[in-house]
């Protein structure tokens, strides 16, 4: 491989997605530049699409859901709205609760 350049073939992350019953991907949630990594539409060839349950990232848990991307959880420090701006895509985000 030549560093930057794009490698063409399945590789392996298509044997890890073929038959899981879970993925789970453990990614930054943003490039070097700031730019958002979870976005709306691929650009690159996917490996295997509808196939991820949930993302985890430096900023937040999040659920891929039949009704959309799920924000579960944010990292310590880190708010809501900052996932939501750094995600280029809708990130549904349930209502605090008033718990105890």
């Amino acid at each position: 491989m030549i560093p930057g350049k794009m490698v063409k073939g399945m590789g392996g992350a298509m044997d890890l997605v073929h038959g899981a019953r879970r993925v789970i991907v453990v990614m930054e949630h943003t490039a070097r530049d700031g730019t958002p990594k979870i976005v709306r539409e691929c650009t690159l060839p996917a490996t295997g699409r509808g196939v991820v349950d949930r993302i985890i990232t430096d900023m937040a848990v999040i659920d891929v859901t039949p009704s959309g991307l799920l924000l579960v959880e944010t990292a310590p420090g880190v708010t809501a709205e900052e996932v939501r701006t750094a995600t280029d895509t809708d990130l549904l985000v349930p209502e605090p609760t008033g718990g105890v």
